[in-house]
C-alpha cells in the first residue's frame, strides 16, 4: 500500500467532522444516553443477571463499524469513482487499489478506535466489565470490522452515484442494526428471531462480542458466520466493482 496515499486520506477523514461525529463519538454518545437512565443500570434477571447497559456496550462497539463501513466508506469511494479520480488514478504509478487499501485502512481503525472508545467509557462511566476473553472479543471485532467493510465495498460496486451510495448504505443500515441490537439485544429477542439474527454477520457478532465478554469463547458457529459473510461480501464486491 502507497503510505502517501494512506496519509492523504487520513487527512481528509481527519476534515470530515461528520464521519468524525457518527463513527468515533455517536456510539459512544448513546452508551452515555442509555447508561443515564436509572432503570438501565438495575440488574435483569431475565438478562442473566445483567444490567441492560451491560449488554449495550457491544452494540455501542458494533454501532461505529456499521455507521463507517454501511455510511460513510462507500459515498466516499463512490465519490472518487464518479468524479474520475480513480480514472485518472489508473494512468499514474498509484494503482487504485492503493486508494482502496487506504480507505479500508482509515475506516476499520476508525472502526476499532471506536469499539475501545465505547469499551473504555462503558468501563470508567457506568463499571460495565471489560472482556474476560480479551482474545476473543479482539478476534470477532476485527472479524466484523472486515465483514462491514466488505459490505462496504459491495454497496460501492453496486452505486453509480454518491445519492444511489446513500439510499443503498441506508437500506442496508437500518437492518444491520437490528441485527446488533440497537433496538432490542439479541438476548431478549424470541428464540426463533435469534437464531435467524445469529446468522446474519452483525447478529453473529454481536453474540460472539457478548460471548467473550462473559468469558467465554466466541463460538467458532458465530465466528464462522463472520469469515464466511466477509469471504462472501469480497468476493461479490471484487466481481462487480469498477473503477470507472
Amino acid at each position: 500500500m502507497n503510505t502517501a496515499v494512506l496519509r492523504t486520506e487520513v487527512r481528509l477523514f481527519r476534515r470530515e467532522p461528520g464521519a468524525l461525529f457518527w463513527i468515533l463519538l455517536f456510539p459512544t454518545l448513546l452508551l452515555v444516553i442509555l447508561g443515564s437512565i436509572p432503570s438501565f443500570r438495575h440488574h435483569d434477571p431475565d438478562l442473566g443477571g445483567l444490567r441492560t447497559i451491560d449488554v449495550y456496550v457491544p452494540v455501542a462497539v458494533l454501532l461505529g463499524l456499521i455507521v463507517g463501513g454501511l455510511q460513510s466508506m462507500p459515498q466516499t469511494l463512490t465519490g472518487y469513482r464518479e468524479r474520475g479520480i480513480l480514472r485518472r488514478m489508473s494512468t499514474t504509478p498509484v494503482r487504485p487499489t492503493a486508494l482502496l487499501v487506504a480507505q479500508m485502512t482509515v475506516y476499520g481503525g476508525a472502526a476499532l478506535a471506536s469499539g475501545l472508545l465505547a469499551l473504555a467509557v462503558g468501563r470508567v462511566g457506568f463499571a460495565v466489565r471489560l472482556p474476560e476473553q480479551p482474545a476473543g472479543y479482539l478476534l470477532a471485532l476485527v472479524l466484523a470490522v472486515l465483514a462491514a467493510l466488505a459490505l462496504g465495498a459491495v454497496v460501492s460496486a453496486l452505486s453509480r452515484t454518491t445519492k444511489m451510495a446513500g439510499a443503498i448504505g441506508s437500506a442496508v443500515f437500518f437492518p444491520a442494526m437490528f441485527c446488533a441490537g440497537v433496538w432490542a439485544p439479541v438476548q431478549t429477542m424470541p428464540h426463533l428471531l435469534a437464531r435467524i439474527v445469529g446468522y446474519t454477520p452483525f447478529g453473529a457478532a454481536a453474540e460472539a462480542l457478548n460471548r467473550a465478554a462473559a468469558g467465554h469463547w466466541p463460538g467458532w458457529t458465530h465466528l464462522g458466520v463472520l469469515v464466511i459473510w466477509t469471504l462472501l461480501l469480497t468476493a461479490a464486491a471484487s466481481r462487480w466493482f469498477r473503477w470507472e
